[in-house]
C-alpha cells in the first residue's frame, strides 16, 4: 500500500515539475498562458458504496488547467503587430483548420495576406474598393499595388460672400505707343480717390552703340503704377515680299530670328509658309504673320524683349533688321490724370485725348471684374491634377434690392471656362437672411459640369475621360463608376453675410494615383492604408472569437488552440463589440507567466517528489527488515 501511495506521488511531483518547468520555459513567449496542476485525493470504493477504509491510495492528477489571464502588453516596431486588451481569440486559417491564438506577431507575405510567424492567415472582414468594411469573413489581405487614381465627381464649397460689396462699374483708358516715345521719361500718375501721387522712370534711354530699353522693361515699369497695366512688344516689319520666293526655296536659304536659326527649311516654299514656320518655333512667345494689305512679313515678340531678324542666301545672311517696341497701356477710372516731368509728353497728351470706355465684362485675369474668386485643385480620370477656379461678380438686385441679392458665378479650369460660363454665367439668389435660394433655379445650390475637356500643359486632350456624349444625360450624384469627366459642383451651404468674404471649406473627392506608405490599425482592428498621395483606406477588419468555456479549448502547439466538445462554439465578431476586448497596435501581449511564483512552485514540486521518494524508501525499509526475520 505504502509502495502505490508513494509512486502516485513521484507520479504527480512530476507531472508537476513539467507543467511548472514548461511555464518557466515559456515565460518569454508571446501569447502564452500558463498553466497549473490540480491535484486529487484517491480512495478505494465499491460498487454502490464507498469505501469503508479511511486509508487513502494516495493522489493523482485531475486536471492540467491553463490560466487564461490577461497578460501585461508591450509595444513593437512593427505596425501589424496587434495585442487583444479584454476577452477573445485572434482567429487563423492553418490550410483550412481553424485555430485560435493570442500571439499578435503578424506579418505579411508574398501574396499580400496577413500570416503569423507560422504562415497561418489572419481572419476578419474584408472591404471592398471603396474601402467599405462587409460582413463576410476571409483571410486578410494588404493590396502593396498603387492606389489607382480616382477622377472627381463632386466638390463642395462652403464659402460666404460678403454683403457690403458693391456691384463693380468700370471705366478704362486704353491707348498704344511706340517705345520711342518713352525714352529718357519720368512721369507722374495722379489718382481721384486720394491715393499719393506714382513717379515712373525715369526711363533709361543709352547712348549708342547701347541697345535701347526693351517694351517689357518699359512695361514693367508703368505697371508699378497702382490701378494701370502695361504690356509691351517687339516688331520686325519686313517689306513686302522680302525675302523672295526664290531667296527661299534656295537651298542654301539662311533665316535667322534672335538666336533661332531657322536654316533648312526645306519644306518652305513662301513667305506664308516662313510666316508658319516662324510661329512654331519652340519659343511660343514669337509670332509672325503676312500682312493682307501690305504683303509685309510682320514678326513679332509678345515677351516684349528686343530681337533681330537676319536673313539672305549662303553661310552669311546680307540683310539684318531689328525691331521696333510698342507699350499698350491701360487704367483704371482711379487714374486722375499723367503729368510728364521729363522727356516726351506723349504719354501725357494721349492719355487726356483717350476718353474712357465704360466696362462691365468678365475677365478672370483682370482683377477689377469680379469681387471674389478660390480656387482648388480636381483630378481627371488618370489623376491629373487640374486647377479649378470659381469667381464671383455682384450684380444689381433683383426687385429694387429688396429682401434678395444676386451674384453671377463664372467657372474655370486650367485657365479656360466651362459650363458654358464662357458664355452665360451661373446667377445665385441669396434671401434677405444671406441664405442661398437657388443657382439658376435649382434649390439645391448645385451646378453640373458636364463640358469639361482635360488638358495637358500644352493644351492638347491629355487621354483622360472626356464629357459626356449627351451632357443633358447627367444626374447628381453622379453614379459611380463615372465614364465622363462631368462633375457636380455643390455651393448649398454657401452664404452672403456681411463680413469677410472666406472659404470655410473645400472638399472634392478626386485624388491621385499613390504607392503604400504605412499601416494603422484601430482599437477595433480595422487596417488602414495610408499612401503618398494623402489618402487611406480600409483594407479589412480584424475578427475576434470568445468562448463560453475558454478552459475547455485544446492546446495543439505554437501558442495556438482548437475548438472542442468542451469549450462550445465561438462567439465571433468585431474587437470591443460585447464582450470582445480592442486591439492595441504595434504591440503583443506579453506571457502571463509570473516566473517568480513559478521558481517558488519548482521548489516544493522538488521537495513533494523527494518526499514522495522518502516513503517508498521508508516502506522498503520496513519490508526488508521483515523480509530478515528468521
Amino acid at each position: 500500500m505504502a509502495f502505490n501511495t508513494g509512486l502516485s506521488g513521484l507520479r504527480a511531483a512530476s507531472v508537476d515539475l513539467d507543467v511548472t518547468g514548461n511555464n518557466i520555459a515559456n515565460a518569454s513567449t508571446v501569447g502564452f498562458k500558463g498553466s497549473k496542476v490540480q491535484f486529487g485525493d484517491l480512495y478505494a470504493n465499491g460498487f454502490l458504496s464507498g469505501g469503508t477504509n479511511p486509508i487513502g491510495d494516495g493522489v493523482r492528477v485531475q486536471d492540467v488547467k491553463q490560466s487564461f489571464g490577461q497578460g501585461n502588453i508591450s509595444f513593437t516596431d512593427s505596425g501589424l503587430d496587434m495585442a487583444i486588451s479584454g476577452d477573445g481569440f485572434f482567429i487563423l486559417s492553418n490550410n483550412g483548420e481553424t485555430r485560435y491564438s493570442r500571439a499578435g506577431q503578424f506579418g505579411i507575405d508574398k501574396d499580400g495576406f496577413v500570416v503569423n510567424n507560422q504562415n497561418m492567415k489572419v481572419q476578419g472582414y474584408t472591404a471592398d474598393d471603396d474601402g467599405n468594411l462587409s460582413g463576410v469573413r476571409g483571410d486578410l489581405a494588404i493590396e502593396t499595388g498603387n492606389l489607382a487614381p480616382r477622377r472627381t465627381t463632386n466638390l463642395v464649397t462652403d464659402l460666404n460672400l460678403d454683403s457690403r460689396q458693391s456691384v463693380l462699374e468700370q471705366q478704362v483708358r486704353s491707348f498704344s505707343l511706340p517705345s520711342s516715345a518713352f525714352a529718357g521719361g519720368e512721369y507722374r500718375f495722379t489718382y481721384s480717390d486720394g491715393s499719393p501721387d506714382y513717379g515712373v522712370g525715369p526711363i533709361a534711354n543709352p547712348a549708342p552703340p547701347a541697345a535701347p530699353v526693351s517694351a517689357r522693361e518699359i512695361a514693367e515699369q508703368i505697371t508699378l503704377a497702382p490701378g494701370v497695366n502695361a504690356s509691351g512688344t517687339e516688331t520686325v516689319t519686313l517689306a513686302s515680299g522680302t525675302p523672295s520666293a526664290a531667296e527661299i526655296q534656295d537651298p542654301d536659304f539662311r533665316f535667322r530670328v534672335g538666336s533661332i536659326d531657322l536654316s533648312n527649311l526645306t519644306e518652305v516654299n513662301n513667305l506664308q509658309e516662313l510666316a508658319e514656320a516662324i510661329s512654331n518655333i519652340s519659343d511660343n512667345s514669337i509670332s509672325a504673320k503676312v500682312n493682307g494689305d501690305t504683303g509685309s512679313l510682320e514678326i513679332t515678340n509678345g515677351s516684349g524683349e528686343r530681337f533681330d531678324v537676319e536673313w539672305g542666301v549662303g553661310n552669311n545672311p546680307s540683310s539684318t533688321e531689328t525691331s521696333v517696341g510698342a507699350i499698350s497701356i491701360s487704367s483704371d477710372r482711379n487714374v486722375d490724370g499723367i503729368v510728364t516731368v521729363s522727356g516726351s509728353n506723349q504719354l501725357q497728351s494721349e492719355f487726356d485725348n483717350t476718353l474712357p470706355t465704360p466696362i462691365n465684362a468678365f475677365n478672370p485675369i483682370d482683377q477689377r471684374t469680379y469681387n471674389h474668386a478660390t480656387s482648388t485643385k480636381i483630378y481627371d480620370s488618370l489623376g491629373n491634377t487640374h486647377e479649378m477656379t470659381q469667381f464671383f461678380v455682384k450684380e444689381p438686385s433683383p426687385g429694387n434690392g429688396v429682401g434678395q441679392s444676386q451674384w453671377s458665378i463664372y467657372i474655370e479650369i486650367d485657365g479656360e471656362m466651362v459650363a458654358g460660363t464662357d458664355q452665360q454665367p451661373y446667377t445665385a439668389i441669396f434671401n434677405q437672411d444671406g441664405q442661398l435660394e437657388s443657382i439658376n433655379g435649382n434649390v439645391n445650390g448645385e451646378i453640373i459640369i458636364a463640358d469639361w475637356v482635360p488638358k495637358d500643359p500644352n493644351g492638347a486632350p491629355n487621354g483622360a475621360d472626356g464629357p459626356p456624349a449627351d451632357p443633358s444625360s447627367v444626374v447628381s450624384p453622379i453614379p459611380l463608376p463615372a465614364n465622363s469627366s462631368a462633375f457636380v459642383l455643390d455651393l448649398g451651404r454657401a452664404t452672403q453675410y456681411g463680413a469677410t468674404f472666406g472659404v470655410n471649406n473645400q472638399q472634392q473627392n478626386g485624388y491621385t494615383t499613390g504607392r503604400l506608405s504605412g499601416l494603422d490599425v484601430s482599437g477595433e482592428g480595422v487596417i488602414f492604408a495610408r499612401y503618398t498621395n494623402g489618402q487611406s483606406k480600409a483594407l479589412g477588419q480584424v475578427a475576434l472569437a470568445s468562448f463560453n468555456n475558454t478552459n475547455g479549448l485544446s492546446p495543439v502547439g505554437d501558442t495556438t488552440w482548437v475548438e472542442s466538445f468542451e469549450s462550445g462554439q465561438p462567439v465571433i465578431g468585431a474587437p470591443d463589440t460585447g464582450t470582445l476586448g480592442s486591439i492595441k497596435a504595434s504591440s503583443v501581449e506579453e506571457s502571463n507567466v509570473d516566473l517568480s511564483a513559478e521558481l517558488v512552485n519548482l521548489i516544493i514540486a522538488q521537495r513533494n517528489y523527494q518526499a514522495n521518494a522518502k516513503t517508498i524508501e521508508t516502506s522498503d525499509a520496513v519490508t526488508q527488515t521483515i523480509i530478515n526475520l528468521r
